[in-house]
């Protein structure tokens, strides 16, 4: 089943179906909101005793309040932080606001965090689209350096649910319980690291309220079974035939990673073209791979006319023979996966192709967009992918793909990744699925999450500081099988 991820304004709209069309109430969906939040805080800190919360002035602040009068009708300590004016409270707020005050909860207006074993977090919901006000940004702050654990309520505070962006300061979660649709700024940029442990909840919303959005959630199983089976009397030739372009002087171990990982991902056949300097070692290191140090079109033609897909980039350099070789390439019109320093120099060549694979990362980006540094990951994906077409991999936390129509994101991945030669793998692997028939987009959805998938597992066993990009490629093939 698929995973889909939304804005706020689509779970707003969502909202207002289930209250006008379905007749639940506003303040019934607060009151499930508020018994999700407690059973999630329960299952995680089974012993609380002593508990913090607090609560703005919109209606993420009503779920905050119903959360504190259902825990001290548990016989919990609950103190109750106002922030803002009370009085801008809406009705369903207001009322439960007025259920707060009848429990045992005490409201104060002091903003220290004290002895709380626990804070909950319902300063603002998803409507926040513009920077914190300064005293806002200071009590964000009082919560993030009290070192207590922190559970958000539907979103940390000051982070944008639509990008991931942080405006201005947001809280630093332990959890985010989430509700009625995953907000797709959870998931990517910031988000990642402001969020914790997101748990979702829908609120038992009925499930024709909720309509599928372009934006999924991917899921390591389902893009595994998306790699074709291989018939009994299978020969090699019909997985393709990869060739990796790249390896100037002194980067030759990245079409090593680049080949190594292609091949590993089930490509039938990989040919590299790079410089002579870097033949010896990439036939030491794998034979398997046909490689020749190429200086001229007759060297390289005969190599691309061969070749079902092609990886450009990797160590590609940015000198004269750099680009020489990503116009050779780009003007053969082959279909394949442009990385590195081929991105860096179609960035100032910009041309538009149906057949790639663009994967830049933030920096690259910025500079295919010729130096717009937008926050807004979505936002950044879509104008690579309108200036450039063909798919486009934004690389980083919470890994974005595009084909123009539909959207997906990799909830995988680790700080460890952040590695010399993640990216030379990756384009390798993407090439690998590209070549064994795999349409683009489902290539580098299945690619993305393979990556990232394997260092996960790795960094579970071992621990993320020190993880190698080659330390992938096994754990790759095992799940490829």
């Amino acid at each position: 089943m698929k995973t889909y991820l939304y804005t706020a304004d689509q779970v707003r709209q969502i909202d207002q179906v289930v209250i006008n069309e379905y007749g639940v109430p506003g303040l019934v969906l607060m009151r499930r909101a508020a018994e999700a939040t407690i059973e999630v805080a329960l299952a995680r800190w089974p012993k609380l005793t002593r508990v913090a919360v607090y609560c703005g002035s919109g209606n993420n602040a009503g779920d905050g309040y119903i959360v504190a009068g259902l825990l001290a009708n548990r016989g919990i300590s609950v103190k109750v932080v106002t922030v803002g004016d009370v009085k801008k409270l809406g009705v369903d707020a207001g009322a439960a606001l007025d259920f707060c005050r009848a429990s045992a909860a005490a409201i104060v207006d002091d903003h220290a965090v004290g002895d709380a074993e626990l804070v909950v977090d319902a300063l603002f919901g998803t409507g926040l689209n513009g920077p914190i006000r300064e005293s806002y940004g200071k009590v964000i702050e009082t919560i993030n350096e009290s070192g207590k654990p922190v559970l958000s309520v539907d979103i940390p505070s000051g982070l944008s649910a639509d990008s991931g962006e942080v405006l201005g300061s947001a809280v630093r979660a332990s959890v985010t319980v989430t509700f009625i649709g995953r907000k797709r700024g959870l998931y990517t940029g910031k988000g990642m690291a402001y969020a914790g442990e997101i748990k979702y909840a829908n609120l038992d919303v009925p499930p024709d309220a909720i309509h599928p959005t372009n934006i999924q959630l991917l899921d390591v199983e389902q893009c595994i079974s998306q790699i074709p089976t291989r018939e009994q009397d299978a020969y090699k030739t019909k997985f393709g035939h990869v060739l990796v372009v790249g390896g100037d002087l002194g980067m030759g171990g990245a079409v090593i990673m680049a080949s190594d990982a292609a091949l590993r991902s089930g490509a039938g056949l990989v040919s590299v073209a790079t410089r002579q300097e870097n033949a010896t070692a990439l036939l030491s290191h794998r034979p398997e791979v046909m490689v020749k140090g190429v200086s001229g079109s007759e060297d390289l033609q005969p190599m691309i006319a061969r070749a079902t897909h092609i990886v450009l980039g990797p160590g590609l350099g940015r000198g004269d023979w750099s680009r020489w070789l990503f116009e050779e390439v780009i003007l053969a019109g082959k279909p394949g996966v442009i990385d590195a320093d081929a991105l860096n120099i179609l960035a100032e060549r910009p041309q538009a192709g149906d057949g790639w694979v663009l994967t830049p990362h933030p920096g690259e980006a910025s500079r295919l967009l010729a130096g717009d540094d937008s926050l807004d990951r979505f936002a950044t994906l879509d104008a690579i992918q309108q200036r450039y077409r063909g798919v486009v991999l934004l690389k980083g936390a919470g890994t974005l793909i595009t084909d123009g129509i539909l959207t997906s994101l990799c909830p995988y991945g680790n700080p460890g990744m952040a590695s010399a030669g993640m990216g030379d793998v990756l384009s390798g692997i993407i090439g690998g699925l590209l070549a064994q028939g795999m349409k683009p987009y489902v290539a580098a959805q299945t690619g993305v999450v393979l990556h990232a998938h394997a260092a996960d597992r790795l960094a579970s066993e071992l621990g993320q500081r020190g993880l190698l990009a080659t330390d992938i490629m096994p754990v790759v093939r095992e799940l490829v099988g």
